[in-house]
């Protein structure tokens, strides 16, 4: 008797599951049609359809987009479609399950964004209710993003943003209820550096700023599992509203910081670790090699009882049986899908402001200043604004952003 049938059975196996691991899907290009668009269709022309599993995504940056060019009614649709995804995709939705399996991708999974990311679909969400006269929904839209950013799961991480609890309150003061306590945790969390303005309720004019660029989003360790961020420091660290021939100056410091936001939950600095999965990933890994070493040593082991003329089947079966055990854990190892999910609202600002003042009707122009972290204007971003103050009791509403698009 002989182990090499065997044996060439087991190799043949270990190589034919290699084979299937990566061959890529490639586009096939029909030689008999010219690479051109010359004869293209209405339908070839027409962009892609938006995966479902990226609507939330392109919903995020087109709204970002359309409130900074003024299509307001383009902001609040794709804020409103967002939302209403975010809202029951965590635990309905078949491929948000399938994706927390082990065996699929983080970015196969429909996307809703990390907590600082849903944070500010609801913070333009309620600028929009307040600028359509609506401050309840407003107020409804800042505190929603407060419990997204506590994080109820888990209990030890507090919300911390400035302007969620201060616009809530402001919100409230509005509406002649009584907003001291969101006051306060607005001032606890800006802390002893930043004194926030008190509430006038005569105010009709609210300026919300932003500036820089937000935060960007990378892999990190062994097998990509670990989500980073990297938040690079953006010149602007101020701005200011500078009015009708600069008698009127409107202060606007950077209350919230998403870079801070991205990288820290309740203050404490955290990365996102998909930890079960890199786990098992190599566990496997090590199973597999353990056991393909046994094997080899078994079957060595059967092949020298043979040429002693001994029996050597119980050494192959375990040679064999130790072989298909080291295949399945290199597949299942190599099935495992730890990479993190760096798709990322792409488009954010990095900084946050806002002032409420009080401005007779009519038309005022200025410009808003970008103050460096040296204190001096930075004079090359300077944009030119104008802002219509109307006659009646709403408050006029007005979104500034260093950002273009």
């Amino acid at each position: 008797m002989t182990s090499f049938p065997k044996s060439c059975l087991l190799l043949a196996g270990i190589g034919m599951f290699a084979g299937c691991e990566t061959v890529p899907d490639h586009p096939r290009t029909d030689a008999r049609r010219p690479a051109t668009t010359s004869n293209a269709t209405a339908a070839d022309r027409r962009p892609p359809a938006i995966p479902e599993k990226d609507r939330v995504l392109y919903d995020y940056r087109l709204a970002a987009s359309a409130l900074r060019t003024g299509d307001f009614t383009e902001a609040k649709a794709k804020l409103d479609d967002a939302i209403a995804r975010i809202g029951g995709i965590i635990t309905n939705d078949a491929e948000a399950a399938k994706a927390r399996t082990l065996f699929n991708a983080e970015s196969t999974k429909p996307f809703i964004g990390e907590p600082y990311e849903r944070v500010m679909a609801y913070y333009y969400r309620g600028i929009l209710y307040w600028r359509d006269g609506e401050p309840d929904n407003a107020r409804a839209c800042f505190r929603s993003g407060q419990v997204i950013d506590s994080d109820p799961e888990q209990k030890n991480y507090d919300a911390d943003y400035v302007l969620l609890d201060y616009l809530s309150g402001l919100a409230s003061t509005k509406l002649q209820a009584d907003g001291t306590d969101a006051f306060a945790r607005a001032q606890a969390h800006a802390g002893e550096k930043i004194a926030l303005p008190p509430y006038n309720p005569a105010a009709n004019v609210l300026v919300f700023a932003e500036f820089g660029y937000g935060p960007r989003k990378y892999a990190a360790g062994q097998y990509g599992e670990q989500l980073r961020f990297h938040a690079e420091d953006s010149p602007s660290h101020s701005a200011r509203l500078v009015l009708d021939g600069g008698r009127k100056v409107v202060p606007l410091p950077a209350y919230d910081d998403l870079g801070f936001q991205a990288t820290t939950r309740g203050g404490r600095v955290m990365d996102h670790i998909l930890g079960n999965k890199a786990y098992f990933k190599a566990g496997a890994n090590v199973a597999g090699d353990i056991a393909l070493a046994g094997s080899a040593i078994a079957s060595d082991q059967a092949r020298r009882r043979e040429r002693r003329g001994k029996d050597g089947d119980d050494a192959e079966a375990a040679a064999i049986g130790l072989g298909i055990l080291g295949i399945i854990s290199k597949i299942a190892s190599s099935a495992t899908r730890t990479e993190a999910d760096i798709r990322q609202w792409n488009n954010l600002p990095q900084r946050l402001s806002f002032a409420a003042i009080k401005l007779p009707p009519g038309e005022h122009s200025g410009r808003i200043e970008f103050i460096g972290r040296d204190g001096n204007v930075l004079t090359q971003r300077s944009q030119q604004v104008s802002i219509s103050v109307g006659s009646d009791d709403r408050d006029t509403v007005v979104f500034l952003s260093e950002l273009k698009r």
